[in-house]
């Protein structure tokens, strides 16, 4: 006779079995090995999570509203007859084929006459802003995953009410987990403002649009009257936000043609949460040539066709022949990334990841660390970052093309997140921001192999186990 015990135990190996079946199915082995990990010890807890957040996807009509968006927002701008002349870069013949496949994979063009500034000072980034904001016209449109209920983000929430008193159209999207601070405190003001305010993703039982609580939007965007962009790593939060870290971050502000991509996709996000499309010349003035860099746009994640950073990245890595600099405060990454960053060093090229000391994610900073041993190894330079947290992100290839963005190097951003990276082929913006990493090389410690390899057992236990859950963290 049969027990509920026995019972018990016999659906747990069903799950076992059947999970080892379906699982692995059009994932990669990373995280299938993770999960089936989960789903191993502890089965119907694996079985349940697993069901709620198991396969990468963004619900379809998410996905078709954003695909009907962008194509609208395109066919506007060729209405209002706005010229963005697509280039192709003056860069060696090996870097074709990846500037090829993020036209392909990000669906724009590289477009030049752009003014890009380079910030990574916390504070005058801040201040920089503002003070677009309060010079705005028209309109001002941001979009971040952390937006806080706190002195810096009250600080831009009250310019954004004094645009709104002046008629300024100002909508704000944010993200419904990362930025729910912002959401519930800074609402009602905003509001009373005429300001729009959306969260993206939001998630929820009873929500009709409700999406995966682990599926963010992780952009970080500003446009204001469509001449002037933001994007990078900053959110609206104090730079101290974390106890014991300050904050240090890269953001790029941008003038000139590709500042329209960055409103298509504001825009599809926008339209995405609210249906309601929004027209009008204002939204794509004439582009002005502001400078001579050619740039780009690549926005990544679910929603997109399977379009993500990582693949990207791998590609001018192959490209790459004397030099490749990796900023990251998170570095989990999947295994083409790690064997893309160790053939490079085995092709000559000087490999350098630049890391923090001290990062904000116990869990994550234990399995980042499990990787530092087969990268010193191969011959890749690490670097810790001593006086902040380098929650910066940004990758130079040789001196010909630099990418800064929102994206860390892990499978969060490359297969879960939306994420927005620009990507510049002028030789003078990738000198400037050589010229930041190598200040910040310069305060750093060089990590050394044989000084890592003699780091205690148990704490190389804790980082190869923490390793286990890459593809969750």
């Amino acid at each position: 006779m049969l027990t509920w015990s026995a019972l018990y135990l016999a659906s747990e190996w069903l799950i076992r079995i059947a999970m080892l079946i379906w699982v692995p199915q059009k994932r990669s082995p990373d995280a299938a090995r993770a999960w089936l990990l989960f789903i191993f010890v502890l089965p119907w807890l694996g079985l349940l999570a697993y069901a709620v957040m198991g396969r990468v996807h963004m619900p379809k009509r998410r996905i078709e509203l954003q695909e009907r968006i962008s194509a609208r927002v395109r066919s506007a701008q060729e209405q209002a007859r706005i010229p963005l002349p697509a280039i192709e870069p003056d860069l060696p013949a090996r870097f074709r084929e990846a500037v090829k496949l993020a036209r392909n994979l990000g669906g724009f063009d590289i477009v030049v006459g752009n003014s890009i500034e380079l910030l990574d000072d916390y504070d005058a980034t801040l201040e920089r802003l503002i003070a677009d904001i309060e010079a705005a016209r028209h309109h001002v449109h941001l979009l971040y995953y952390i937006f806080e209920d706190d002195g810096t983000g009250r600080r831009v929430a009250d310019a954004i009410v004094r645009a709104a008193s002046r008629g300024v159209q100002c909508r704000v999207l944010i993200d419904d987990v990362g930025g729910r601070s912002g959401l519930e405190g800074l609402a009602p003001r905003l509001h009373r403002a005429g300001v729009e305010l959306n969260p993206t993703l939001p998630v929820g039982l009873f929500r009709r649009k409700t999406a995966r609580f682990d599926l963010r939007n992780h952009r970080k965007i500003v446009v204001i009257d469509g001449r002037i962009g933001y994007t990078g790593s900053q959110n609206i939060v104090d730079a101290a936000s974390w106890p014991g870290l300050v904050n240090e971050e890269m953001v790029v502000r941008i003038e000139g043609p590709v500042v329209a991509q960055l409103q298509v996709v504001f825009l599809a996000d926008r339209y995405v949460e609210v249906e309601t499309p929004l027209e009008g010349p204002d939204l794509f003035p004439m582009p002005e040539t502001k400078g001579t860099a050619p740039a780009q746009l690549f926005a990544s994640g679910p929603g997109h066709g399977g379009a993500h950073v990582g693949r990207l990245l791998v590609a001018l890595i192959h490209a790459a022949r004397h030099r490749l600099v990796v900023t990251t405060p998170y570095f989990i990454p999947p295994v083409f990334f790690l064997e893309a960053v160790g053939t490079a060093v085995r092709r000559g090229v000087e490999v350098h990841l630049v890391v923090s000391r001290r990062t904000n994610r116990r869990i994550a900073d234990l399995a980042q660390r499990s990787y530092y041993e087969e990268l010193l190894d191969a011959g890749v330079k690490i670097w810790l970052y001593r006086p902040r947290f380098l929650h910066a992100k940004h990758v130079t290839i040789d001196d010909a093309i630099a990418v800064v963005g929102s994206s860390n190097i892990d499978h969060r951003s490359f297969e879960l997140n939306q994420e927005t990276s620009l990507i510049t082929y002028d030789a003078e913006v990738v000198a400037r921001l050589r010229a930041i990493q190598e200040r910040t090389i310069a305060s750093s410690d060089l990590l050394c192999a044989a000084e890592w390899g003699r780091r205690p057992f148990l704490r190389k236990v804790a980082q190869n186990t923490a390793r286990l859950a890459d593809a969750f963290l």
